[in-house]
Order: structure tokens, then C-alpha cells, then sequence
């Protein structure tokens, strides 16, 4: 996978360049009870934060993971049946995939190959934004990957979820831990309660805010192997979006648009404004306007 990296920024200059300037992104940390998280100041990712995806401009736009409307220098690798691996040309991270679905199908629930990928691929987390919590794409299916050290909730998660070799699965608010939001954790071990919890958590759903409806398109999740050599998950289940702070105009606004990276303790800011004065209160804020709170 890193020669498909440097293969990949040796041939496509957009995205070497984006790389490249992830060296001068900068993080502030913050401790938020036992949730420790940090915000980075990322501009390159103006695109994705400030994405429209009403269906009215998804129907007008071009599919960009759709191979017909791809770069040129973009390259697709098979990565299972009906699906393959990119490049993602606009990092987070210094390692950033995008696994795409072969077909042009919508973003539904959370993909069963997840789990296959994170088997696959031990030192990466294996990422998922629903339709209506972050996706930029809602219109084409996929996940994503990173190396899972760089997401801060997956050892809290290792942490409040202890493995004593079988299956479970738990709500983090059933432990003593202070958090800004809760979510569920799953330890997925080759048995038949691991079958049925892996068969039960694409059906996991958020609660959309503003309808009082379940809503399967507003939830994020991250699978990956454990550090004890056994297959993980997170689902986040969401309330909404984006915050209020996003549609707030002058001082009052902070452009945040909170996908699965986010939610794992990363917040991604694109304007240096809102870098230099977010504190820890306005991330809890943000935090609770998007997930589904116990």
C-alpha cells in the first residue's frame, strides 16, 4: 500500500501537492473528560467541510468516485468483489484510502465488507459516514481507510471495552465515563454471538433532530483489528449533519461539518479563524448538536 502511495503522488500532482501540505496543518489537543480529542486546521479540506449535498446538487454534479468522471492519474486497485481502492486526493491524514463501490449505488447502510477490510488490513481503520452524517458522496457507496493510530476514540474504546475472548457488545453510557456523546462498541470474536452482533449493527440508526424519526443514513462507524488480534467496531448514532455553529454567520460561526474522523476525536477546521478560537466548551457543544445523546 505505500508504493500505491508514492506510485500514486509520483504520477498526480493535485494530490502529491495536498500531501505535501499536510505538513503544515497544525493541532491543538483538548481533554473533554476521558474523551481526549484535538482539532486540526486543515484548509485543503474546504471542499469536503463545505460540501452541498442536497439531492438537488448531487443530481447536477458529476459522480467524482464514479471511474468515468476520475482523473486521468487516478489509479483503482481491486479491493473485493465490487469494489476498489483509491487514493483519497484530499488527505486528512498521511495514509488516506477511499474504498469505493464498483457501482454507482447510493450510500445505505453500513457495508458488511468493512469488515473484511479491516481483516485485510490490520494497521488500518476502516471508516464510514452515512448519507446524512458527513458523506460527500452520498449518491456512490464507500468507506474509507486510515491507519487506526491516528483515531484517539479507537483506544478509548480498547479501554472502556475490555476483550475476555467472546463476543459483546455495549453503550458506552453503561460505563462510569465522562464522554461528549456515546456510542456503541462491538468486539466482534468468531462465534455465533460475533455473527449476529456483525449482522446487527448495519441496522443501528440515528434519530434525525428535527423529524423525531430513526434515520439509518445518520450514523458513522469504524471497524478495525484490535490490539488483542480481534475484530472491532464503533457506531456512532447520529442526531444531525452538522451543528448549529455552522450555519451562523460573522464571529458566531465555526465552519465544522463533523464525519467519522471528527466523531473519533479529530475535528477537521478549514478556516484558520476557527482554529485559533474554538475551545473545549464550543466542541462540546458541537458534539452534542450532532449525536444522538443518552
Amino acid at each position: 500500500m505505500n508504493d500505491f502511495i508514492e506510485n500514486q503522488l509520483l504520477l498526480w500532482k493535485e494530490a502529491a501537492d495536498n500531501y505535501k501540505n499536510l505538513g503544515a496543518t497544525l493541532r491543538r489537543r483538548f481533554s473533554l473528560g476521558d474523551f481526549e480529542c484535538a482539532v486540526q486546521f486543515n484548509p485543503a479540506r474546504i471542499r469536503s467541510t463545505g460540501a452541498v449535498t442536497s439531492k438537488q446538487a448531487i443530481a447536477q454534479r458529476p459522480c467524482f468516485l464514479c471511474a468515468k468522471n476520475r482523473p486521468e492519474e487516478q489509479i483503482a486497485v481491486p479491493a473485493a468483489d465490487g469494489w476498489e481502492l483509491l487514493l483519497n486526493p484530499f488527505p486528512i491524514f498521511p495514509v488516506h484510502f477511499t474504498i469505493a463501490a464498483t457501482s454507482h449505488t447510493p450510500q445505505k447502510k453500513i457495508p458488511f465488507e468493512m469488515a473484511s477490510f479491516a481483516e485485510r488490513w490490520p494497521e488500518r481503520a476502516i471508516f464510514f459516514n452515512g448519507a446524512k452524517a458527513c458523506a460527500s458522496a452520498p449518491d456512490h457507496a464507500h468507506c474509507q481507510a486510515v491507519l487506526k493510530s491516528e483515531l484517539p476514540i479507537i483506544t478509548l474504546a480498547e479501554k472502556l471495552h475490555p476483550f475476555y475472548n467472546q463476543s459483546s457488545i455495549i453503550h458506552t453510557s453503561s460505563t462510569s465515563a465522562d464522554l461528549p456523546f456515546h456510542f456503541y462498541s462491538a468486539i466482534i470474536y468468531p462465534d455465533t454471538t460475533g455473527a449476529d452482533i456483525l449482522r446487527a449493527l448495519p441496522q443501528i440508526q440515528g434519530n434525525d433532530a428535527a423529524s423525531g424519526r430513526p434515520d439509518p443514513d445518520l450514523v458513522n462507524a469504524i471497524f478495525w483489528m484490535g490490539s488483542e488480534g480481534v475484530l472491532r467496531a464503533i457506531v456512532i448514532p447520529r442526531s444531525a449533519h452538522r451543528p448549529e455553529c455552522f450555519y451562523k454567520e460573522g464571529s458566531e460561526r465555526i465552519l465544522v461539518s463533523p464525519g467519522t474522523i471528527d466523531m473519533a476525536g479529530i475535528l477537521i477546521l478549514p478556516r484558520k479563524e476557527d482554529f485559533d478560537k474554538i475551545t473545549g466548551q464550543d466542541i462540546r457543544n458541537i458534539y452534542s448538536q450532532v449525536a444522538v445523546l443518552p
